[in-house]
């Protein structure tokens, strides 16, 4: 297969790099910076507001891991809405496997995480960004061929067990590594078996 990330140069999508390369695949990198990623067979600059570069990847890949994060220093999460807003408007044929965020998941009474206010205030501007992300490709229906996977609520933790288990739309456990998500990301990048859904995983 031909699978691209956008984002590997981070922690998430630098482990999707290498876990799809490990596997036999051919992975384009996509970074703002060009930073080459261990495993990629091409590296290429692009930004994910530069929605006619980022559809032409995507178009051209049987599958794209989308793993980029808001800002992280202090700025506004709005852009990267807006990026993933103009992307599913220009209805990219390709298939996206977006990494969201946990705070979009349900609690046992139906609540949000990001909702409760003992929710970390520090991440609670980027997992609104992702679940307004996610009511946005909800919203398309089957416009846009898309997966949406949000991590356990302790993400990422060091442990790796080489395993996960995943849900729908509460925590299928409390805690994931990057390692088993990688593993979670690239087995749907292959198999395609959650579209136009959202799932969870956690370290098994």
């Amino acid at each position: 297969m031909k699978i691209t990330v956008i984002g590997g140069s981070g922690a998430t999508g630098s482990a999707v790099v290498a876990e799809a390369a490990r596997r036999g695949h051919s992975v384009t990198s996509v970074t703002r910076s060009g930073s080459p990623a261990a495993g990629a067979a091409a590296d290429v600059v692009a930004d994910l507001a530069d929605t006619a570069a980022v559809v032409k990847l995507v178009n051209a890949s049987d599958a794209t891991v989308i793993a980029v994060s808001p800002d992280r220093s202090g700025g506004s999460a709005r852009p990267v809405v807006d990026a993933f807003a103009a992307l599913i408007a220009a209805r990219p044929t390709g298939r996206l496997v977006v990494v969201g965020g946990a705070g979009s998941l349900l609690d046992a009474e139906g609540r949000r995480l990001v909702d409760d206010p003992a929710f970390p205030e520090d991440y609670r501007g980027e997992a609104l960004a992702f679940a307004e992300v996610l009511e946005l490709f909800r919203a398309a229906g089957d416009a846009v061929a898309w997966t949406l996977v949000s991590p356990a609520p302790a993400y990422p933790v060091d442990k790796s067990s080489g395993a996960y288990v995943s849900g729908a739309d509460s925590p299928a456990g409390p805690a994931l590594s990057t390692a088993d998500f990688a593993l979670a990301l690239v087995d749907e990048a292959e198999r395609d078996a959650h579209r136009g859904a959202r799932f969870t995983v956690a370290s098994a």
